[in-house]
């Protein structure tokens, strides 16, 4: 699973890297340990209204609440436990099915936290890549309308993500049965593509894909403070044996 998550550069530094055409005001800025419902940058790719078949589609940066509510959610509630989807029953959960077709997004990460627990006893790792290179979860999004907006503002709609997560494979498959689904290069810009209808094929093309990049990634402990949700700072993902 993944459940805390670091994100250090600023988002402004995704735009040439992910070719971005449009870039929301609201992005957050970097946070070392973000947890769920908090807002986090993701990137989709969107078909404009007045578009034909042939256009390209428009790859945005945005903002969106880290935790899946789907438009036919009652109240924002549901996202706290939808912050993950298993990419194995995702295209089956109708709070997922519908985002897997359609509404699928990345979200960019400079590495995780995962907890192992030996004899009662739980100790975070930071999960990164060798040289620090960005890492890339397979996401999912939606909009859920606010139906009670406040009286001074219009309806307010608000844009929501899951994480994909996968059975673990080598070495991590020793802190925790799950991992994120790392989406490997060559299959970002046919995971976004809106044109793409997703299907079981391509989970698991993007599952097998998460597998090969999870060989090359490297963990180590930190200091427990990162379960306190207040707590923040590069100090956060320093190894245990060098604070």
């Amino acid at each position: 699973m993944c459940g805390r998550f670091v994100v250090a550069g600023a988002a402004t530094d995704l735009v040439e890297m992910f070719d971005i055409d449009i870039v929301a005001i609201d992005l957050p800025g970097p946070s070392f340990n973000v947890a769920p419902t908090d807002q986090v940058s993701i990137i989709l790719d969107t078909i404009p209204r007045d578009a034909t078949d042939d256009d390209e589609p428009v790859r945005r940066l945005e903002s969106a609440r880290w935790g899946l509510v789907p438009p036919w959610s009652k109240d924002l509630k549901s996202g706290v436990t939808a912050i993950n989807a298993r990419i194995e029953t995702a295209a089956e959960k109708p709070t997922f099915a519908s985002a897997v077709k359609k509404r699928r997004a990345i979200v960019p990460a400079t590495g995780y936290y995962e907890w192992t627990t030996i004899n009662g006893v739980k100790t975070p790792h930071f999960i990164h890549m060798p040289e620090g290179e960005l890492l890339v979860f397979a996401g999912l999004y939606d909009w859920w309308r606010d139906p009670t907006p406040a009286l001074d503002s219009p309806a307010k709609w608000i844009l929501s993500t899951a994480i994909l997560t996968r059975g673990a494979t080598g070495a991590l498959a020793g802190i925790h049965d799950r991992m994120p689904v790392f989406l490997s290069p060559g299959l970002l810009d046919e995971w976004l593509d809106p044109h793409t209808e997703g299907s079981p094929e391509l989970l698991e093309e993007i599952s097998a894909g998460g597998a090969d990049v999870a060989e090359f990634i490297e963990f180590h402990e930190v200091d427990r403070g990162v379960g306190n949700v207040r707590n923040s700072g590069p100090s956060l993902v320093k190894p245990l044996n060098a604070q």
